[in-house]
């Protein structure tokens, strides 16, 4: 029966309340886990011990000093920090204070990083004393300096380094209340923080988050990777890459404890699994060979540990040997514009667990499924936007929607209009639909290779140079060819103290794969990385056409 008016009786005298309605916002992660374990440790850094009463106070102090200096709503603050304590605080003080959070990539150039400031409007930012030259000619770069409030984090392990600013990190705590009355956002669409995507082919795009879509996507890494109260969390992934995933805020809903890190090396990485007891650590594949490639001496792995991985498949054989060692991997895929990982390969239990070891990596290795925050995922012909078959062959654009899709691109409608494709956000990344409902990415659109009308998947390519027991590192990217077209060429960085010659590569390829899939080249050479560890794929692109103008700079084997 309808209501009056022709609603339902459900919409009448039911209205949303502040008794019964709250904006969503991981903000509300630190407050409560500070009032039930206030004295459980949230932050550990060498020698440095931090509860979870003391870091929300530090939070409040923060957005208290932000305040009294008229940084609020809708003002950019930004962060030049590696994985240190006030990188973690920043994550909650910014937001707090109604501000929008902006961690910058360290590995920027001070152009770039000029470019994000005044793009994205900044009012603060907060330097590491390691990016502190960088930042300077930063900000001397954006013709504003006098205009941002530059504050210095002092790092008492960290030497060298000279002040950008005449406030330091401490001492703007100390103008803030720890009892800050702070307030949620109003609105859960609110921006939370902004985030700029690599910007390989022009200017980076500034990525806008809301408050909505990080509360879901943080509590989604602790359903989906099951991860129990009080999981101590390695920092291998930077935070300043799509806000660390998120997991700044799922450690606070999980009254965790957050791991600091400087710098990713292996045998820091080893020696604070086994002395703080660390269960989980994220990280692009290039932090899984790092480990997996250690010496022997220091691959002890005293208890269980989870780590989550994304970016390309993961090789099988780097899986095998992380699990070898006791470490379990969970695959994961995502964009900046995705909050980081809105897709999980959800493991199977008993059905998955009877495979073989490679049979199994080669399960762990596809993208999976939607997390519990991501509403749904398609693999569908960007033309037609129809989904393809469920056959795991036919490649199609992966296409996503849900509240952990971003709001959209800062200041650029156009790009955002483009993005957003008849209710769905277009990856730009190709893959194929599994018969189970899992997806598998297999390029983006632009490293797809084209050879003689058929086409070639570099990540299948890359994925079969691992297996290979002599090589540490391999990409592979098309290279002009005048009869066919494009064909494979393979970028390698051999194991320490392996020699090997382009032709073993190729018969090692061909002989694992069809032989039009094999590379045509090899070129021995150290992978140029993101500050991520990802392969930078358009560079080689460049080495590769630079190859085909002139063979005689071509290098060994191609």
């Amino acid at each position: 029966m309808s209501g009056i008016g022709g609603g339902s009786i459900y919409d009448m005298g039911l209205d949303r309340t502040g008794a019964n309605f709250a904006a969503l916002s991981p903000l509300s992660f630190l407050a409560r886990t500070a009032a039930i374990h206030p004295d459980l440790p949230a932050v550990i850094y060498g020698d440095r011990r931090q509860s979870w009463g003391e870091t929300y106070a530090r939070c409040r102090r923060l957005a208290s000093a932000l305040e009294r200096r008229g940084i609020g709503r809708g003002d950019t603050v930004a962060v030049i920090a590696a994985n240190i304590p006030e990188m973690f605080e920043a994550h909650f003080g910014v937001p707090m204070a109604g501000a929008v959070l902006n961690t910058i990539n360290t590995r920027l150039d001070a152009e770039t990083v000029a470019f994000i400031l005044n793009h994205g409007e900044a009012r603060a930012v907060l330097v590491d004393p390691e990016f502190s030259a960088m930042a300077a000619r930063a900000l001397r770069i954006t013709g504003r300096a006098d205009q941002i409030l530059a504050v210095d984090i002092e790092d008492p392990s960290f030497e060298g380094g000279t002040p950008v600013g005449s406030l330091g990190y401490e001492a703007l705590l100390a103008e803030g209340d720890p009892d800050f009355a702070w307030a949620m956002p109003a609105d859960e669409w609110d921006a939370i923080s902004l985030n700029y995507t690599s910007g390989t082919t022009g200017d980076p795009k500034g990525v806008v988050y809301h408050h909505r879509g990080a509360h879901l996507n943080a509590l989604a890494h602790v359903a989906t990777w099951d991860m129990p109260q009080q999981s101590r969390y390695l920092w291998t992934l930077p935070m300043f890459h799509c806000n660390g995933w998120c997991f700044p805020w799922t450690i606070a809903a999980n009254a965790g404890v957050s791991v600091c890190l400087r710098a990713v090396r292996a045998d820091r990485i080893f020696a604070l699994i086994r002395d703080e007891g660390v269960t989980h650590f994220c990280g692009a594949p290039i932090v899984l060979n790092l480990l997996a490639n250690a010496p022997e001496e220091i691959r002890h792995v005293p208890h269980p540990v989870r780590a989550m991985t994304a970016g390309a498949s993961p090789p099988a054989a780097v899986i095998e040997k992380m699990e070898a060692m006791g470490i379990e991997i969970t695959h994961v895929y995502g964009l900046t514009e995705t909050y980081g990982p809105s897709v999980i390969c959800a493991w199977k239990g008993e059905e998955w667990d009877a495979l073989p070891p490679e049979a199994k990596a080669r399960m762990k290795a596809r993208q999976g499924v939607p997390n519990t925050a991501l509403e749904a995922l398609m693999v569908a012909d960007p033309d037609t936007m129809q989904p393809v078959p469920a056959d795991g062959q036919t490649l199609g654009e992966i296409f996503m929607h849900g509240n952990n899709v971003m709001k959209g691109y800062l200041k650029n409608p156009s790009a955002t209009a483009r993005s957003f494709r008849g209710g769905w956000f277009a990856s730009g990344d190709l893959g194929v639909m599994h018969p189970d409902g899992y997806v598998e990415l297999k390029d983006r659109s632009k490293d797809i290779i084209i050879s003689g009308g058929e086409n070639i998947s570099s990540v299948e390519v890359e994925d079969v140079l691992y297996r290979h027991p002599g090589i540490l590192e391999a990409a592979v990217v098309a290279k002009p060819d005048d009869t066919w077209g494009e064909t494979p060429c393979a970028f390698v960085t051999p194991k320490p103290g392996v020699s090997l010659t382009a032709e073993e590569v190729i018969a090692f390829c061909r002989a694992n794969m069809a032989h039009f899939k094999a590379p045509r080249a090899v070129v021995f050479t150290e992978l140029p990385k993101t500050s991520t560890g990802k392969i930078q794929k358009f560079v080689l692109r460049g080495q590769a056409r630079d190859a085909a103008r002139d063979p005689a700079e071509d290098g060994a084997g191609a």
